[in-house]
């Protein structure tokens, strides 16, 4: 009945049929304003998403590049410290806090203070008596102080007293540089305190003549007939001689415990009296004291007396130096069968370590 009303009547139709096509077209039009919406803002979504990603990986990245780094400069902060650590040890410096190198050195200060007042005044009684030739005389002397300081000190500190036997140990890795340094410091020190006294209590005449028994090239004005550079050549010359047949044999690890501490002094002492005597006799000069062998020994007259003591100074230093050199690339390449020298550190020159 009711929809036989609805048919008949044409107006309710068309209201119907309006309400029917509204209802139809509705959810399109909301569909694509919920559209319209959604699509920007998952852009932006999206978009903010991968920003965060990007911004969270290149933090990584930059965290493990920042550990990377720290792990190298630790690593290379390390190695630095264990290379300085190395070379320190290598020349020695921990020797500087040890109470045993300051004993030894204060031994290398008194012995040699005490070898310088005693050589040079032998040598001077020697050179001022009224024997017909007093220059024979002097090679016995420096044998005999020579052996004695050696038996005495060689146990104590090594039995330096000199530079020279002090560059060549060094060289050899008997002691180390800061031990060397040490030495030749109170070896100097002890020069010139030896000087010192023995200017006190000397004949101010004799002083003047004998030039304080320092090492002199022309010497109280006299011009020297011998040059600097033939003083220097004798110099070398004199002191290779001395640490090829005294040293070498001290070096020879077998041959020294075999002929015992006496001996071996005896054989240095004998080298550097042989090195007195040939620089005195038939290489003498007027006005050339002979050959230093102890660039320490020259020092203490030369900054006591001055003047003419001056003269040629270097050659003592130059010409020691030299000769050790010369001595080492010499003494690295002798045949070391039976001879030990390759067998590290040496007991007759070895010095006291502590335990």
């Amino acid at each position: 009945m009711l929809l036989l009303f609805v048919s008949l009547h044409p107006q309710l139709q068309s209201r119907l049929h309006k309400l029917f096509q509204t209802s139809s077209t509705t959810p399109t039009s909301s569909h694509e304003e919920h559209q319209s919406i959604v699509e920007p803002f998952t852009a932006h979504y999206v978009f903010a998403l991968g920003t965060t990603r990007f911004l969270s990986c290149a933090d990584w990245i930059l965290q493990v590049a920042d550990e990377q780094l720290s792990r190298y400069v630790q690593t290379s902060n390390e190695r630095k410290n264990a290379s300085r650590g190395k070379f320190l040890a290598s020349i020695g410096v921990h020797e500087i806090f040890r109470s045993e190198t300051w004993k030894a050195a204060m031994t290398e200060l008194a012995a040699t203070a005490s070898l310088v007042f005693t050589l040079t005044t032998s040598i001077i009684a020697c050179l001022d008596s009224h024997e017909t030739d007093p220059k024979l005389l002097v090679p016995f002397v420096v044998f005999i102080i020579a052996f004695l300081f050696l038996i005495v000190t060689v146990p104590l500190s090594g039995g330096h007293m000199s530079p020279v036997f002090t560059i060549i140990a060094a060289l050899k890795g008997v002691v180390t540089l800061t031990r060397a340094l040490i030495y030749m410091f109170a070896q100097c020190v002890g020069s010139i305190i030896g000087f010192f006294v023995l200017k006190c209590v000397m004949d101010p005449k004799l002083v003047h003549t004998y030039s304080l028994g320092g090492c002199t090239i022309g010497g109280n004005g006299v011009n020297s007939a011998i040059t600097e550079y033939d003083a220097l050549l004798l110099e070398i010359s004199c002191t290779f001689l001395v640490l090829f047949l005294g040293v070498t044999l001290a070096f020879d690890k077998k041959r020294a415990k075999e002929l015992g501490l006496p001996m071996v002094c005896m054989v240095v002492a004998g080298a550097m009296a042989l090195a007195v005597f040939v620089s005195i006799t038939v290489t003498g000069r007027p006005g050339y004291a002979g050959v230093g062998l102890n660039p320490a020994r020259c020092l203490g007259p030369a900054l006591l007396q001055g003047g003419s003591v001056w003269n040629g100074h270097w050659v003592f230093w130059v010409g020691s130096f030299l000769a050790c050199i010369i001595y080492y690339v010499v003494s690295v390449n002798l045949p070391k069968e039976g001879s030990g020298i390759g067998d590290g550190e040496f007991d007759v020159v070895k010095l006291p370590q502590a335990s």
